[in-house]
């Protein structure tokens, strides 16, 4: 990889890329969007060649359908039969809900850094700053869940190439530990190797999703049409259905990547709010054919039900060996990409933490190779914290369960702050994209959304937000009362007292950087020039 390439300079390879929609900016693209940028204080280091199919592939891509269906499918199935498949369109809705406000707020705001940087210039330090920390750490849960649910599709497809691998806690997580270290180097050499990477994924992800979902629905329809409506003979309750949704919950987030890599996004103001809204549309069509597809397709639901199957069953049950193998590898692929995505967007986040110094070590956080375009330091730090879970490792459901509950905990904490400004007068300058005034309704909505699902998450059940005890000693806290505490509680509380001894002993007395463009700051603080280093 190079520094920024001009157009008339680039070489055929990298010209190559236009094709997928990554390419470097014209001179007065890219003087358009660095003084824009400038505004709020910030100088262009990341580099600038994401175009809208782009951004909303990285997007599209932190959600990523296959990876949440095979990570969680077997907790819907298992609990409520095929009627599990109405959480999907009912937790696209809440969540396009969430969506249309960081739409928003990605037209207003476009730095690296989404949650952090919004609450930053609509609350303030302190609260943005806990608000930055515990999505941080959110984001570096979800890395390793997703790293850890690779070995979901990536083992059986091993298997059905003759190389007789256990699915054994120990095996799955090598394969996650390869995983984790090969997208930290992929992400160190740049957002455009990323990207390529990742636009190439995400239409193997889509085209395979939605074929295969019409093979099975049209010559292994077992269960039929109808499978959605049915329980397979477990208990359909309000409280069942709540535990049923655990799957959709953990797939549709992520979608505020897109403004995440706003500094690497030309025209981000216009163009990251479409990506915003288009992967959660993306997610929602494709996820939904899939799953309805993949019901129909069980060919014996007490069986499935009694075996807690998952899409990895269910194709081997229906399919040749080779056929099997060669779409748990395209499966395997697009978690991969996942993978790749859901830590390209959290370096971003450290990396605009630290460029405010708002994270211990953000001298070396902060700095961008000249030659990369990345901030090498972030890479490392989101790589090697995301490791840490995996030294007691549990499974993927596990690490699930608290990665979501904490990204649920972050986007409430942001909403918060929203409807706070909104009511303040927020937006009182326009963006490309706005919600007039719908803005405070559908806020609210997404608060009461929200603030539900949180409460939903954190409620103590052996099937959702087990204790440690609760897992068969899997996991073990070492300690015999917190190990009889619901593990969400134990990972928010640990995340919360930390980042709040720090902040207290170093963070509290450090200013603000909270300049922005005439009308865009609804903080506490009164806004100053930059107070934070831009280089």
């Amino acid at each position: 990889m190079r520094g920024v390439v001009s157009k008339s300079a680039a070489t055929p390879t990298l010209e190559g890329t236009r094709m997928v929609d990554i390419h470097d900016e014209t001179p007065g693209e890219a003087a358009r969007d660095a003084a824009d940028l400038a505004r709020f204080g910030y100088k262009q280091e990341l580099r600038r060649t994401l175009g809208v199919f782009s951004s909303f592939a990285v997007a599209f891509s932190y959600i990523s359908p296959s990876t949440g269906i095979f990570a969680l499918f077997f907790l819907g199935l298992t609990t409520i039969g095929g009627v599990f498949f109405w959480s999907w369109p009912i937790v696209a809705l809440g969540q396009f809900i969430i969506a249309l406000t960081f739409a928003e707020l990605s037209s207003h705001y476009p730095v690296a850094g989404s949650v952090f940087q919004w609450t930053k210039y609509l609350s303030g330090k302190t609260y943005s700053w806990f608000a930055g920390w515990i999505y941080l750490f959110a984001g570096i849960l979800t890395v390793t869940s997703v790293c850890v649910t690779l070995p979901l599709a990536l083992i059986p497809a091993f298997n059905g190439m003759g190389w007789n691998v256990a699915s054994s806690l120990h095996n799955q997580r090598i394969v996650a530990i390869v995983t984790l270290a090969g997208i930290t180097i992929l992400n160190i050499f740049g957002v455009r190797l990323v990207a390529l990477i990742n636009n190439t994924g995400v239409i193997f992800e889509i085209l395979g999703m939605v074929v295969f979902a019409f093979v099975l629905a049209i010559f292994h329809n077992h269960q039929g049409v109808g499978v959605i409506f049915h329980t397979g003979g477990q208990s359909l309750t309000v409280s069942t259905f709540l535990v049923a949704m655990f799957m959709s919950l953990y797939v549709i987030y992520g979608f505020d990547t897109a403004s995440t890599l706003a500094e690497e996004t030309r025209d981000p103001r216009r163009e990251a709010p479409k990506a915003v809204l288009a992967s959660v549309i993306g997610a929602f069509v494709v996820g939904a054919i899939f799953l309805w597809a993949t019901l129909m397709a069980v060919p014996n639901m007490g069986a499935a039900i009694k075996g807690a199957f998952g899409p990895a069953q269910i194709i081997d049950a229906n399919f040749s060996n080779a056929f099997a193998t060669v779409y748990l590898l395209v499966v395997a692929a697009a978690i991969f990409v996942c993978c790749l995505a859901i830590q390209a967007s959290t370096i971003r986040l450290c990396f605009g933490m630290a460029r405010d110094e708002q994270l211990p070590g953000s001298s070396l956080l902060r700095v961008v190779n000249p030659r990369l375009h990345t901030p090498i330091g972030a890479c490392i730090a989101v790589g090697v914290f995301a490791f840490i879970p995996m030294l007691q490792y549990t499974g993927a459901a596990i690490v699930a369960i608290a990665a979501t509950g904490m990204i649920y905990l972050s986007y409430l904490i942001c909403n918060l702050a929203v409807i706070r400004a909104r009511l303040r007068g927020w937006p009182r300058t326009s963006a490309p994209f706005s919600l007039g005034k719908w803005g405070i309704p559908i806020t609210a909505v997404g608060l009461l959304w929200g603030g539900g699902m949180l409460v939903n998450f954190a409620w103590p059940r052996v099937a959702s937000n087990p204790t440690p005890n609760q897992t068969g000693k899997l996991l073990n806290f070492h300690w015999g009362w917190l190990n009889d505490r619901p593990i969400l509680w134990t990972v928010a509380i640990v995340i919360a007292l930390a980042g709040a001894m720090y902040y207290v002993l170093v963070q509290r007395t450090k200013p603000a950087h909270l300049e922005a463009p005439e009308g865009e700051v609804f903080a506490e603080e009164v806004p100053t020039a930059a107070t934070a280093p831009t280089a």
